[in-house]
């Protein structure tokens, strides 16, 4: 049976791979590719422009060939030259690379280190873990980056959750994943303060039993819960391995 064309989710470490932030400190930020078992909503930080650029070049389904390869052929026809924005290649990666991938940037559009495991029983328990609570999409006209506020400090710190986030996973360790996404969380709050707003917040907070928690896109999107508790009305993912 064909697989149609996976989605992706980001989880702490966000934006550290543009390089006007990775350029103040190097960093990483994780990634897990997605199977599509539900419809996300568009402008929502699940990549769905990058997904609809790869249905478009490819049709809906994986296109055969080398990951990695896919990933920077996807990259270059959603970013041609003359883009006024580049799109994080964090998306592309993200949806084409299978399973869970650690990004390192250090001021490059591209990784210049990607580490990725495909272990189903890692897959499983991040699975287990992740809860996502549907927020609006954001906007049309919302600029997250109209405000920024970027230190040296704060931008390691970014790079920092990612890197936690990594261990904690290969660890199935839950209060750290969680402390990673809540970290994470923080720093965007600090160095893009509209990234986060006010009702986005308002609304996280009405999950006070979980291990941490941060959002998927800015402006907008779902909120990403660490809890190995049920809950009412999230939805599951399926790591794509």
């Amino acid at each position: 049976m064909t697989v149609k064309f996976p989605y992706r989710i980001a989880l702490a470490g966000g934006w550290i791979d543009q390089p006007w932030v990775s350029r103040i400190c190097p960093g990483s930020m994780v990634v897990a590719s997605l199977r599509p078992t539900v419809k996300f909503h568009d402008r929502s930080g699940m990549a769905t422009s990058s997904r609809q650029k790869g249905i478009e070049i490819w049709g809906n389904r994986l296109p055969e060939g080398e990951p990695v390869k896919l990933a920077k052929i996807l990259f270059g026809a959603e970013n041609p030259p003359g883009s006024p924005y580049i799109s994080g290649s964090q998306d592309q990666i993200g949806l084409l690379v299978p399973g869970i991938s650690k990004l390192y940037y250090d001021g490059g559009y591209w990784p210049s280190r990607i580490t990725n495991t495909r272990d189903s029983q890692t897959a499983a328990w991040l699975e287990s873990v992740i809860k996502l609570i549907p927020l609006r999409p954001r906007p049309k006209g919302y600029d997250p980056l109209r405000i920024k506020r970027l230190t040296y400090d704060d931008v390691k710190s970014l790079g920092q959750s990612g890197e936690l986030c990594w261990k904690s996973i290969l660890r199935n360790d839950l209060k750290g994943f969680g402390e990673s996404l809540t970290q994470s969380l923080e720093c965007w709050r600090r160095i893009l303060p509209l990234t986060a707003n006010q009702e986005a917040m308002k609304e996280l907070r009405e999950y006070p039993r979980i291990a941490g928690a941060t959002f998927t896109g800015a402006g907008g999107g779902y909120i990403i819960l660490a809890t190995d508790r049920p809950v009412a009305g999230a939805i599951k993912i399926k790591v794509r391995t």
